[in-house]
C-alpha cells in the first residue's frame, strides 16, 4: 500500500506490512499502550515561520499560469514515494513543475488552481502532521516517529503563502468539481485516476509544455541558486583532485563518493548521476557505472553537478590528467576541444540563434579532424554530411535549471529554434571521443575522450560563465592540480 497514492494509503485499514512487523503491530496493541502513546506530548507547533525566499516568485509564476489557462482547473502534483525494496523507498524528489510553482518539496502534495471570475485561487493539498490521537505517528511506516516530523497545514501556509488543505480530501474535491481541467501527468496515478475521463493527453500536454517554456528565462532568485550550485560544484571538483591517489588505489567509485559528499553537505543531492569516467570509459558519453580503474597516465572525464536545496543544478565537465600532466596526444585533443568550446561560448549572446553556439563549436572540431587527416575536407562538406559526428556524437549544450536538461517539453520554436534572451542559462560542452576499438584513427588516439563543459548565463550584453572559477586551458588545469595537491 505504501507505493500507492495517498488517497488509498491514508484511508482505512492497511494489511500487515513490513513496517507493522517492525513496530510490533503484528502482535497487537494493548489499550494501555495505545493510551500511553497518545498522551504526554508537548505542543511543537511553530508559530514564527517566515515565507520561503522564493515565495513572491512562485506566486508570480502561478499568476502567469493562471493567465494562460483562464476558466480551467489546473492540477499539479508533487509525486509519491517509489518503492526500492520491500518497505524502503528511493529518496524522494518533487516533480519540477510542482516545486517551481510552490517551493514545496515534500511527497504527496498537489497544487490546485481553482478558476474564478478574476483568474484562479491557489490551494495546496498536503499531508498534515501524523495524528497522535489514532496512533498513526508511530504505527504507520510514514509516521513521525519513523521518518520525522512534517509541517502542519498552518505551518505550510506560512511557508508557501498558499491556503493548505488535507490531501486526503482531494479525491472527493476533484471528483465533485465541474468544468474543464488539466493535470500534469506522470507523477501521481491517484490524482490522474480521480480525474479519469475528464482530461485528455493533448490538453494535458499543453499544460506541461507551457510550464516548461515558462522556465526558459531565469529570474534573479534562480540565477542566484544556479550560481550557488556551480560554486559548490567547483569545490566538489577540487575535492576530487585532492584524492586522486586514493581513487587510483580503489576505483572510479572513490571519485563518485567524494563528489557526492560535497553535494550532500552543501546541497540537496547531485543533480544527475555523476560521470566519473577514467581512461577509455571517457568515450562512453553517459558512463555512470563508475566501477573502473583509475590509472596514472590516463584522463579522467568528470561530469557532475551539485543540486541546491531548492532543486537547481549545476552541470560541469572537466577532463583531467590523473597524474597531473597531459601527454602530447592528450593535450592535442584537449586543446582542440577547448578551442571549440571557446568558439561556442563566444556565440552565446542575446539575439543569437540558439543553434549558433553548436554550429560554431562543431565547425572548429570538424576543422581539427580535417587538419589531422581523419576526415577528407573541405570543412563545409564534413559539416553538411555530419561526418564529424563519428567522434563528437552529442549536441553542444542544453538549457539548465531545475532539471539538468531543463525545459525539455518546450516546443522546438521556443527552444532549439528560438533566439537567445537574457536570463537563459545553458551549457556549452563540446567533446571528442576516440573509441578504443576505432580502427579508423591512429592507435595513439584510441581510448581518449575529452569533454569541457561550462554553465553559461545569457546577459544583456553577452554572457557570463557561471563556472569560470574552474580552469579550462590545459596549462591552467595542470597548474591548478599542482596547487591543490601541494
Amino acid at each position: 500500500m505504501r507505493a500507492g497514492h495517498q488517497f488509498a494509503r491514508w484511508g482505512g485499514t492497511v494489511a500487515e506490512t513490513a513496517e507493522e512487523q517492525k513496530s510490533g503491530a503484528s502482535r497487537g496493541v494493548s489499550e494501555e499502550l495505545a493510551r500511553n502513546m497518545a498522551a504526554g506530548w508537548a505542543d511543537t507547533e511553530a508559530h514564527d515561520l517566515r515565507p520561503i525566499p522564493q515565495a513572491a516568485r512562485t506566486a508570480a509564476r502561478r499568476a502567469s499560469l493562471s493567465a494562460r489557462f483562464p476558466g480551467e482547473r489546473l492540477v499539479v502534483p508533487a509525486g509519491n514515494l517509489r518503492i526500492r525494496s520491500n518497505d524502503t523507498e528511493y529518496p524522494f524528489r518533487a516533480a519540477t513543475e510542482y516545486a517551481y510553482l510552490t517551493g514545496d518539496l515534500k511527497e504527496d502534495g498537489v497544487l490546485v488552481l481553482e478558476p474564478t471570475d478574476g483568474g484562479h485561487e491557489a490551494a495546496l493539498y498536503r499531508l498534515p502532521r501524523s495524528d497522535r490521537g489514532n496512533g498513526e505517528f508511530w504505527r504507520d511506516g510514514q509516521g513521525e516517529l519513523w521518518v520525522g516530523r512534517r509541517h502542519s497545514l498552518a505551518e505550510a501556509e506560512a511557508l508557501y503563502g498558499i491556503p493548505c488543505h488535507d490531501v486526503r480530501t482531494l479525491a472527493d474535491v476533484l471528483r465533485e468539481a465541474g468544468g474543464p481541467v488539466r493535470v500534469v501527468r506522470g507523477h501521481d496515478a491517484g490524482v490522474e485516476a480521480a480525474l479519469a475521463d475528464r482530461t485528455t493527453a493533448e490538453t494535458d500536454q499543453e499544460l506541461r509544455v507551457f510550464l516548461s517554456e515558462l522556465r526558459l528565462i531565469k529570474d534573479t532568485f534562480e540565477i542566484g541558486e544556479l550560481q550557488k550550485a556551480v560554486d559548490s560544484t567547483v569545490r566538489g571538483f577540487e575535492d576530487v583532485v585532492k584524492v586522486l591517489d586514493k581513487a587510483e588505489a580503489t576505483s572510479e567509485r572513490y571519485i563518485e563518493g567524494t563528489f557526492f559528499l560535497r553535494a550532500r553537505v552543501e546541497g540537496n543531492d547531485i543533480g544527475y548521476g555523476s560521470i566519473c569516467a577514467a581512461g577509455p570509459h571517457a568515450c562512453t558519453l553517459h558512463w555512470v557505472r563508475n566501477d573502473g580503474d583509475v590509472r596514472s597516465g590516463d584522463l579522467l572525464l568528470l561530469d557532475a553537478g551539485v543540486e541546491t536545496h531548492s532543486l537547481y543544478t549545476a552541470d560541469v565537465t572537466r577532463t583531467l590528467p590523473i597524474n597531473g600532466t597531459y601527454t602530447d596526444i592528450q593535450r592535442k585533443i584537449y586543446d582542440a576541444v577547448y578551442e571549440s568550446q571557446e568558439a561556442g561560448i563566444r556565440a552565446v549572446r542575446p539575439g543569437a540563434a540558439y543553434q549558433d553556439f553548436h554550429r560554431a563549436a562543431q565547425r572548429v572540431l570538424a576543422g581539427k579532424l580535417v587538419e589531422w587527416g581523419l576526415l577528407e575536407g573541405p570543412v563545409e562538406r564534413v559539416l553538411e554530411l555530419g561526418l564529424q559526428r563519428r567522434w563528437t556524437l552529442h549536441g553542444t549544450g542544453h538549457m539548465l535549471g531545475m532539471d539538468v536538461h531543463d525545459c525539455a517539453a518546450a516546443r522546438r520554436e521556443a527552444y532549439a529554434g528560438a533566439t537567445l534572451e537574457p536570463g537563459m542559462c545553458l551549457t556549452v560542452e563540446p567533446g571528442l571521443y576516440f573509441q578504443a576499438d576505432d580502427l579508423t584513427v591512429p592507435e595513439e588516439y584510441r581510448g581518449i575522450g575529452v569533454r569541457i563543459e561550462d554553465d553559461i548565463l545569457v546577459t544583456e550584453d553577452g554572457n557570463r560563465n557561471l563556472s569560470a572559477a574552474l580552469p579550462r586551458t590545459s596549462t591552467d588545469v595542470e597548474a591548478w592540480m599542482v596547487r591543490l595537491k601541494s
